[in-house]
């Protein structure tokens, strides 16, 4: 009844900001959001200039380690994209070049390359050195549907790149102009032949005085966004190569069934319950109360598995909007609607039993919700959540029409939805009776700490902190060695039950995780509150082996799927032990890899086979060591765990933690590489 009183609030609110829209028939995608084909100087609009990117990546990329580096590519290749919106573009290359960098073609119209009156100069130029220059600013511009709405993308590339080539085909004609360091133009554009065809052809190569950590580009990382690209943007071919290597790595994306077919990848080591993905499209005219009128369109595929999780991503413009958002609320409120009206008048549900929770109905639910906007309105720069009030109702219509009408059409394979549902409502019931049970253990009160939990004597939440330790031992000494007033310290009895692959009841009868749940203060999702959490960071400290990384993945499996905001606000980290013991004139040195060993012993001119110490459990440690090793906050390393990509976290732990075991396979092939220290 709550979600049916917010899906009537919510059209009562669309009402009121005067936005009207109407249905319109479903043809071509490309065709009903094509561009002019009217595309030069005139389209580029200048809103202003380099250095600054320079003195501050970090606002444009977020970050100049690995995940910024690859944001180049990812910039690059999106302007591709956008003109495969756009209509003008089917196939788009990426390669890692031998000598490290980086080229992207399309078979696009072709950045326009005559003069823009704002700078006087071509419009490859003031793309490429301006910022807030670009063709995809609304009226007068050269896309109608644009993931880049900053104009930033191509400046950013060219200001962080030591050079930069573009060459354009177009009018006939081949033009080239390189950049120099920061962006710099070498020359002006200019004509060096011909052509017979369209397109862009960009290569750069990233600054290492601003990539100061790495300017390594990594194949799997760059393969795996691709091919999201072409599940994405169904028909466009996708090509990525890397020819470092011998021989080299090429793959080709292309998916004609598009996000359909994306769902039936993301499902299939999650064990599909059925054969069908329900798939959903439909595009509306909207009207703004200033008489302006746009369409919006959407496409949503859905298909439930054997999993007790729900992976539904959504995207707006082909960016991830991971932070969900309208488009995703449309789909919440339709999926709930339609699930029980189905259910009551099929007679699943009976008169007096109660309609089924949204999380019944998404548990076991991969779906994908993809929305094209003319002017989309995000929440931040970091375009992670939609705000624009219009989509919710778009996506709800188009959702309901269309998942009614399978059900409908579909009645056994509607029934097999229905007790997927109905199981997941009666396993929520007892799991929540589970987590009564757990809490008022012995009749204690719901307040009561585990008794194994060693609390901190402050009660400010933003100075605690909560070590889970792994083992007794370990445990004793962080207990002893800990500063008191800050750190808590909670000691774990072996590896904690796998949450992937049990469902909730299971987990909360889990005296290891029922003991986590009630340290940490702020149940469980959906109902995880994170400003009610009792500690501001919640360590992981585990032994530096097999054993204590399983133990670290276990518990990393538990965060994600129980308390998820917990890692994508910043709370879980991951104690650093030193791996290596050196006493020399009665003096210990510490050392947390084998890089750091090597130095210390050139340093300290050490003769080869002085005897050193190999940790390989944290209880090898008394208390004075561990503390000032891995918990004095002004020595301790720590990594702080955080998710860029959902999607791909979520793949990950369904691949490493589920029961499929050729994921597994497939991703120690692909990582084992990367192994430098292996405990047998």
């Amino acid at each position: 009844m709550e979600d049916e009183k917010k899906e009537e609030t919510v059209q009562a609110e669309e009402k009121d900001d005067g936005i009207k829209t109407k249905s319109l028939e479903i043809g071509d995608e490309a065709a009903n959001i094509k561009a002019d084909e009217h595309y030069t100087a005139e389209n580029i609009q200048v809103l202003e200039g380099l250095e600054a990117v320079r003195k501050r990546p970090g606002m444009y990329i977020g970050t100049t380690a690995s995940p910024g580096l690859h944001h180049l590519v990812w910039e690059i290749v999106d302007n591709a994209i956008d003109e495969a919106l756009a209509g003008f573009c089917s196939l788009i290359n990426v390669t890692i070049n031998k000598d490290g960098t980086v080229t992207v073609t399309d078979n696009g119209r072709g950045i326009p390359v005559d003069i823009v009156d704002k700078t006087g100069v071509s419009a490859v130029e003031t793309v490429y050195t301006v910022l807030h220059a670009g063709g995809k600013f609304g009226e007068g511009g050269g896309y109608k549907v644009s993931g880049g709405l900053h104009g930033v993308g191509a400046s950013v590339v060219n200001a962080l790149s030591e050079w930069l080539e573009v060459k354009v085909h177009r009018d006939g004609g081949e033009y080239y102009l390189k950049f120099g360091r920061g962006g710099k133009p070498e020359g002006h554009l200019k004509k060096i032949g011909d052509a017979d065809d369209t397109g862009t052809i960009v290569t750069f190569k990233p600054d290492d005085t601003i990539f100061t950590e790495t300017t390594t580009f990594v194949y799997e990382i760059i393969r795996d966004r691709l091919r999201q690209m072409a599940y994405l943007n169904k028909g466009v071919k996708i090509v990525v190569q890397d020819l470092r290597v011998e021989p080299a790595l090429k793959e080709e994306f292309c998916y004609e069934g598009g996000i359909k077919e994306y769902v039936q990848y993301l499902n299939k080591p999650k064990g599909p319950i059925m054969e069908d993905v329900i798939y959903c499209e439909g595009r509306e005219e909207v009207e703004y109360v200033s008489g302006k009128t746009s369409i919006i369109y959407a496409e949503i595929a859905m298909q439930y598995n054997t999993s007790y999780n729900a992976s539904i991503f959504s995207f707006c413009n082909n960016i991830n909007t991971h932070e969900g958002g309208t488009h995703e609320e449309g789909f919440r409120l339709a999926i709930n609607r339609v699930i029980n009206d189905y259910a009551r008048k099929s007679k699943f549900l009976k008169d007096d039993s109660e309609n089924f929770t949204t999380d019944d109905i998404k548990e076991g639910l991969t779906a994908i919700i993809s929305v094209k906007h003319p002017d989309p309105q995000y929440e931040g720069q970091t375009k992670t959540k939609l705000g624009n009030s219009e989509v919710r109702k778009i996506v709800s219509s188009i959702v309901g029409e269309h998942l009614m009408t399978f059900l409908l059409e579909n009645p056994p394979v509607a029934k097999l939805i229905l007790t997927k549902i109905a199981s997941a409502a009666e396993a929520r019931a007892a799991a929540r009776k589970a987590q009564e049970s757990v809490r008022r253990k012995n009749g204690l009160d719901i307040t009561t700490l585990p008794g194994k939990l060693a609390d901190c004597q402050s009660h400010d939440p933003k100075e605690c902190e909560l070590y889970i330790v792994e083992g007794n031992s370990a445990g004793g000494s962080a207990k002893n060695g800990r500063d008191r007033r800050t750190q808590a310290i909670l000691p774990l009895r072996g590896k904690i039950l796998n949450v992937e692959k049990v469902d909730q009841q299971r987990a909360f009868e889990n005296a290891e995780i029922g003991n986590m749940i009630m340290a940490i203060g702020a149940g469980v999702d959906p109902e995880f509150d994170v400003s009610k959490i009792r500690y501001d960071k919640v360590v992981i400290m585990t032994d530096a082996d097999v054993d204590g990384s399983h133990i670290r993945i276990l518990l990393l499996t538990f965060f994600f799927r129980f308390m998820k905001s917990l890692i994508t606000e910043g709370h879980v980290y991951i104690a650093q032990p030193p791996l290596y013991k050196v006493e020399y004139h009665q003096k210990p040195y510490y050392c947390y890899n084998d890089a750091q060993l090597e130095d210390l012993k050139k340093k300290l001119q050490l003769k080869a086979g002085y005897p050193f110490q190999r940790y390989k459990g944290l209880g090898e440690m008394d208390a004075e060591q561990l503390f000032e090793t891995t918990m004095d906050p002004k020595a301790r390393k720590m990594l702080r765990v955080t998710i860029k990509d959902a999607m791909l976290a979520d793949q990950i732990f369904t691949n490493l933690m589920g029961d499929d075991v050729m994921p597994r396979k497939t991703f120690i092939h692909e990582n084992a590489k990367f192994v430098k220290n292996l405990d047998l």
